[in-house]
């Protein structure tokens, strides 16, 4: 709690500020203002190069909708679904249409994913400092650190998918347990038992259904989480000694499988798509020609439409290849070779830090000595599990595969346009290969004092570098007015600039 109340301090603390709409704010504030005031997205006025709607927000006028002759003239064409709009839209709610308020979800499921992570490493750890080691090292990265100080969709993409694996983590050990009970009380099959209703299972794939209600690549989880899950119900089955363990996942565990993390995360994906449902404003939505004939014309057509409307987000996906200044490759991100200036503006204040000229930003990078490490510790890792095959390192390994792997399709196959911030769903998973690594780096309880005194060096002397290192970036990832030459030093590479 301690760990987790740190982190919320950091997220929290001048979260107003900068006050002004930054980055790609200026779509996912809009679109969320407009799900809550008319259940839909709409159209705004200006564009990228006038973004008048983004002045008039910032001066507190909120009447800053394109005024269309029909209603259906303003829907406007998203790209992302909504669930994660619709999160932002609720700290608009709660505290008005102001930075703070679109930034306040962002902070709170950043503050709330530090616990789980903290959390679910305990659990795979057994170890109450791994797991606070692993909260802490969350709350100290750069890139989690700013986006959720900022309101973009990839925070609540992360927070999804770490939740969906802290619930499995959970439904492994609760089916190893019952497994374990009816070994010791009933005779043994070839196959073992059903394990009856598996609820963190269910909750597992609502969250993935939400993750990929806030962005469609938390399909390439929702796939991978169903492998590992399936794959740990047979390694259970195996461990008792059962003659046919996966003929007894598929006569067992397989059906209930499907229901919770094929069924749960569809409805969880439509439900969020409600408003466009029943409002006629939506984008593609045909709402004449549904209601034309009945409710049963009305539900087949209303699914016919949502259908090529998502076939029309798919070809946007894959043909996005326009470019921009900070765009950057797959193999490029775990080096942080090219991270993005969320907000630098064009005319920095000039005073207030004591020099001639000053600066204020917030680049969207990562803890360089944390993901460095994570480098290291992932190629140990693979070691590890190609050694032991521990169960903790492959599910490590394959949400992290998950999570980056599939980009390196589009990059080469569809030249898409891509940002080192896609890497957000898989820092949890970074920081877990840390943390294991450390884990393996103190040995076991019982190792010899020597041992265990030189490992916790090891261990604590790296907490502090990323601590440290992290101190060292604040100040560029959080808008603070500091000297242009302060700014400057901060720059490890050139291509931060």
């Amino acid at each position: 709690m301690l760990v987790t109340a740190f982190g919320a301090f950091l997220r929290f603390f001048r979260l107003g500020e900068p006050h002004a709409v930054v980055f790609d704010e200026t779509f996912y504030i809009k679109d969320a203002y407009a799900l809550l005031t008319f259940g839909v997205e709409r159209v705004a006025l200006g564009n990228e190069k006038n973004p008048i709607a983004d002045r008039m927000i910032i001066a507190g006028d909120l009447d800053f909708w394109k005024k269309c002759p029909a209603v259906e003239d303003c829907a406007e064409y998203v790209a992302h679904p909504p669930l994660g709009k619709w999160m932002i839209a609720a700290g608009e709610w709660l505290f008005g249409m102001n930075p703070f308020g679109w930034r306040f979800a962002g902070a709170l499921v950043g503050a709330l994913s530090i616990l789980i992570l903290a959390r679910v490493a305990r659990r795979m750890t057994r170890s109450t400092m791994l797991g606070c080691l692993a909260g802490l090292l969350l709350a100290m990265d750069g890139l989690h650190f700013v986006l959720s100080r900022n309101a973009l969709l990839d925070i609540f993409l992360m927070f999804w998918v770490l939740a969906a694996f802290a619930c499995l983590v959970v439904d492994r050990d609760q089916a190893r347990q019952r497994l374990s009970d009816w070994y010791e009380r009933s005779l043994p099959t070839p196959t073992g038992p059903g394990l009856g209703l598996r609820p963190w299972r269910l909750a597992a794939g609502a969250c993935l259904g939400a993750a990929c209600a806030v962005k469609w690549s938390g399909v390439f989880f929702l796939i991978a989480f169903a492998v590992m899950s399936l794959l740990w119900d047979a390694g259970a089955r195996r461990a008792l000694g059962l003659r046919e363990p996966y003929r007894g996942v598929v006569l067992r565990d397989l059906t209930g499988a499907l229901g919770a993390l094929t069924l749960a995360p569809s409805v969880v994906h439509m439900a969020s798509w409600t408003g466009w449902f029943v409002k006629a404003e939506g984008w593609g939505r045909n709402w004449e020609q549904a209601t034309s004939a009945g409710p049963a014309f009305f539900v087949f057509d209303s699914l016919r439409s949502w259908l090529s409307y998502q076939i029309q987000v798919l070809s946007f996906h894959t043909g996005m290849e326009k470019t921009h200044p900070y765009q950057s490759e797959p193999w490029q991100w775990p080096l942080l070779q090219r991270p993005v200036s969320f907000y630098y503006p064009s005319s920095p204040p000039p005073t207030g830090c004591g020099a001639d000229k000053c600066s204020s930003a917030v680049l969207g990078v990562g803890t360089p000595a944390l993901w460095y490490l994570a480098v290291l510790a992932l190629l140990a890792i693979v070691a590890w599990y190609v050694a032991s095959r521990d169960w903790r390192a492959g599910a490590v390994l394959l949400a992290y595969g998950a999570g980056w792997l599939p980009w390196f399709y589009y990059a080469i196959a569809d030249n898409r346009t891509m940002y080192l911030f896609y890497m957000a769903p898989i820092v949890p998973f970074m920081v877990l290969a840390i943390v294991l690594a450390a884990g393996l780096i103190l040995g076991p309880a019982d190792a010899p004092p020597v041992r265990r005194a030189a490992g916790a060096a090891v261990v604590g002397a790296s907490a502090l570098v990323v601590l440290i290192n992290f101190g060292w970036l604040y100040p560029v990832l959080s808008a603070e007015t500091i000297t242009y030459s302060q700014w400057w030093a901060r720059m490890l590479m050139r291509s931060w600039v």
